[in-house]
C-alpha cells in the first residue's frame, strides 16, 4: 500500500509500505476513506521534534473495517468507524475515569501511520466507534475531525469549564482553536473571543460561534482581552498552540479563579511558580481523551447539528501529501484532508 514516510525535516514522501495485518487478537484493519495532516505533524516537519526515519506518520482517520482479530466484538467488517489518535482498551481504571489517552495499554497511532491507504488499529474494541450506518460523502470530513481536532477542541473547552454565563477566549486559530470555538458555543458559552490575525480564520471563527475577534498578540492581546471584560479577564481560556507565548497569553488573560484548558502540544514551555501561585489559575489539559467524546460527537455530526469539517480548506489525493504539508506549513491552508 501507499503511505507517507518521514525521512528528515521537510522531506516527507509517499512510498510503498507493507500492508497492515492482524498481529494480535484485539486488532482491526481498516481501509481508510480519509485521513489528514495535523498541526502537530508540523513539529517534526519543521525540525522541532527528532525524526528517526524513515518512519510512518499520521493519527487521524476514518474508514471501513476490513478484518478483525478473534477477540474483537464491538466492530465488524463492513462498518464505517472513527478512531482516536491513541489506542486504548477503554476498560482500565484510567479509561473509566475518562482519560483514555493515559490508558495502561495505550499505543500512539502515529506509530501505525494513518496517512496511508489502510491501517492496523490496536485495541479495536476500545478505540473504534462505528457510525449508525454508511455516511454520506459530505459527512466524512466532519467525522474525520472527531478523530482528533474536534475532540481536542472539545476537551479544551470542557477543561476550561466553558459553559452558560461564561466568557471564553481562544488562543490559536488553527483547526483545534477554531473547533474550540465551536465546542464552547455548543457548551453554551455566552461570549467567545477568538484571537486571530487571519481574515479567513476570523470568518470561520465567527461562523462557528465567536462573538468577538482580537487580532493583537502578546501583551497587547492580553490588554485587549481585559478591555473587553471590564478589566477582569475571561472566565475560561482555550490554549491551542503549545508555545511559551501562547501559554502565558492564556494564563494572563483569565480572571482570578479562571480556568485554562490547554491542548497545544507544549514545546519549550516553562511557567513561573510565583506568577502561577498568585494568579489563582486552574490549569487542566493534555492529550485529549478522544474516546470519551466520540459517541457524542458522532451523534452531533450524524444528525447534522454541527459541521466541523469546514476546517478542511484543502483536499488532495494521498499522493500529494507533501504539498499538503507545505500548504499548512506556510499557512496557505488551515487543515488539509487526504483522500487515499
Amino acid at each position: 500500500m501507499r503511505g507517507v514516510m518521514m525521512h528528515a525535516p521537510g522531506d516527507f514522501r509517499v512510498e510503498e509500505r507493507a500492508d497492515p495485518a492482524i498481529l494480535k487478537p484485539t486488532d482491526a484493519v481498516i481501509r481508510l476513506t480519509a485521513t489528514c495532516v495535523c498541526g502537530s505533524d508540523l513539529w517534526p516537519y519543521r525540525g522541532a521534534e527528532p525524526i528517526d526515519g524513515p518512519a510512518p506518520i499520521g493519527h487521524e482517520y476514518v474508514g471501513i473495517v476490513e478484518e478483525v482479530g478473534s477477540d474483537v466484538k464491538a466492530v465488524k467488517p463492513g462498518q464505517f468507524v472513527v478512531g482516536g489518535f491513541s489506542a486504548s482498551d477503554n476498560t482500565c481504571e484510567i479509561c473509566r475515569a475518562g482519560y483514555q489517552t493515559s490508558c495502561v495499554q495505550r499505543e500512539w497511532m502515529n506509530s501505525m501511520g494513518a496517512q496511508a491507504e489502510r491501517l492496523r488499529v490496536p485495541l479495536a474494541d476500545g478505540t473504534l466507534v462505528a457510525t449508525p450506518g454508511m455516511p454520506d460523502d459530505d459527512l466524512i470530513p466532519s467525522l474525520l475531525t472527531a478523530s482528533d481536532v474536534l475532540a481536542t477542541g472539545w476537551f479544551a473547552a470542557v477543561a476550561a469549564q466553558a459553559g452558560p454565563g461564561k466568557t471564553v477566549a481562544v488562543v490559536g486559530d488553527g483547526a483545534v482553536g477554531l473547533l474550540g470555538v465551536l465546542a464552547a458555543r455548543q457548551l453554551g458559552a455566552e461570549r467567545i473571543i477568538a484571537m486571530s490575525r487571519h481574515e479567513s480564520r476570523q470568518k470561520l471563527a465567527l461562523d462557528f460561534g465567536a462573538t468577538d475577534i482580537v487580532a493583537e498578540r502578546g501583551d497587547d492581546g492580553i490588554e485587549r482581552i481585559k478591555e473587553l471584560t471590564g478589566g477582569f479577564g475571561t472566565h475560561s481560556v482555550i490554549e491551542a498552540v503549545g508555545t511559551q507565548e501562547s501559554m502565558l497569553q492564556a494564563i494572563r488573560s483569565i480572571r482570578p479563579g479562571g480556568h485554562v484548558g490547554y491542548v497545544g502540544v507544549a514545546h519549550d514551555v516553562t511557567l513561573d511558580g510565583q506568577e502561577l501561585f498568585f494568579s489563582h489559575a486552574h490549569l487542566h489539559g493534555g492529550p485529549a481523551p478522544v474516546r470519551r467524546f466520540l459517541p457524542q460527537l458522532i451523534d452531533l455530526i450524524w444528525n447534522r447539528r454541527i459541521a466541523p469539517g469546514r476546517v478542511f480548506d484543502l483536499t488532495l489525493p494521498l499522493d500529494q501529501a507533501p504539498e499538503a504539508y507545505r500548504a499548512m506549513d506556510t499557512r496557505q491552508a488551515i487543515k488539509a484532508l487526504l483522500r487515499p
